[in-house]
This record gives C-alpha cells, sequence and structure tokens, in this order.
C-alpha cells in the first residue's frame, strides 16, 4: 500500500499522482497493489463527500486521475489468455454513480481470470443494462456502486433485469454494500472485494 500515492489523489495533486503510480509499477510493485490505493484513496474522497467536506468538482477530479492512472496500469494486467473465457460478465457503475476505480478492479479481476468482460463504464441507466445483457448473452451482471445514493439506482437496474425474464445471476459491490443493501436491492449476492466477485462469479458459471 502506497500511502504517498493515496495522500496524493486525496490532496488532488493530479501529475504527483501519476508519476507515483508509475514510479510504483516501474519498481515492481503489483499493478493490483496500485489500484488498491486508489481504491483507498478513493474511500477517504467518498466519506468526505458523503460528509460535505468535498464536492462534485473534486469528483470530476478524483475520477479522472484514477482513469489515468487506470490506464497505465491495465497493460500490466492483461497477461491472460483471450482464448477459453468461461463466461460472460456486464459490469457497470449503477446510474447517478460516477465511481469506477473498485468496478475497473473486479473488471480487471474477472478478465484475468478467464471471463468475457463488457464494461459499461459509469452512470449507466437500467436500460443499458437490460440492452447489453440481451446483445451479449451475458449471464452474470455487475452492479457497483460507491456511495449511498447508489442503493435505489441498484435496486431499480435489478427489477429491470428480471422483468425480462433472463435467467441472471446478479452481484453487486462498492462502498458500503453489506447483506441488508443485497437484500433491499435484490440481487442474488454482494461481493466484498474483487476476490469475492470472482469467486462468485465461477461458481455461477459453473453452475450454468
Amino acid at each position: 500500500m502506497s500511502q504517498e500515492l493515496i495522500d496524493a489523489i486525496t490532496e488532488m495533486r493530479e501529475e504527483d499522482a501519476l508519476k507515483i503510480a508509475n514510479d510504483m509499477l516501474d519498481a515492481g510493485t503489483s499493478p493490483l497493489e496500485v489500484l488498491d490505493s486508489c481504491r483507498l484513496a478513493m474511500e477517504v474522497i467518498g466519506k468526505r463527500f458523503e460528509m460535505g467536506e468535498c464536492f462534485i468538482p473534486e469528483l470530476i477530479l478524483a475520477g479522472e486521475m484514477l482513469a489515468q492512472i487506470s490506464t497505465v496500469v491495465k497493460p500490466h494486467l492483461n497477461q491472460a489468455s483471450a482464448d477459453n473465457k468461461i463466461g460472460k460478465i456486464v459490469i457497470g457503475t449503477v446510474e447517478g454513480d460516477i465511481h469506477d476505480i473498485a468496478k475497473d478492479i473486479v473488471a480487471f479481476m474477472l478478465d484475468i481470470n478467464g471471463f468475457e468482460v463488457t464494461d459499461l463504464g459509469v452512470d449507466v441507466p437500467p436500460a443499458k443494462f437490460v440492452e447489453t445483457v440481451e446483445k451479449t448473452g451475458a449471464k452474470i451482471v455487475g452492479l457497483s456502486g460507491f456511495l449511498t445514493l447508489a442503493y435505489d439506482p441498484m435496486k431499480a437496474t435489478v427489477a429491470a433485469l428480471r422483468e425480462t425474464g433472463r435467467d441472471v445471476k446478479i452481484m453487486i459491490g462498492g462502498g458500503q454494500i453489506d447483506e441488508g443493501i443485497r437484500q433491499y436491492t435484490g440481487a442474488d449476492a454482494y461481493g466484498r472485494d474483487a476476490m469475492a466477485a470472482v469467486a462468485l462469479a465461477k461458481e455461477w458459471a459453473t453452475q450454468g
């Protein structure tokens, strides 16, 4: 974990954050460790936002920093073969939420564990999830949300997917997600972290 990187992101030092991330990778730091430092920084910023200590412009800047770092990190993660995919997954951050670092970590981990991942990005309306599931034939959907305001859009997205009658398994994750929120949204499961999400997806893929 790099406190230096966490501090650069939470203090909105964009150039420093990117340089530190690059230096960490050059020094042989695991790309997942770099992403995890970003995730921790985003947790700090998210809590500040919910307490009214920072605002939308800071969230947008943090998102831009994390997108840049993700672009640098991604090639280090794409070491798995594109062959022999074990299942298709649609993933995205739900409508009203623009956080993507946790989603990116999960998407990367699913990708390198053999899944064909369609990443819809952030602020994704329920209809887009439904449309993409129907287009790709994916049997698994991952809904990410960092702020508490994501809970209702998650619930609406689960309902929209259920209404299609398609046989899809839905996992949720991010921020303050727990079993109570899973029950509220109607999702099949929640992933405590990226590895939990991968384990769930593998379990569901082998069942299907």
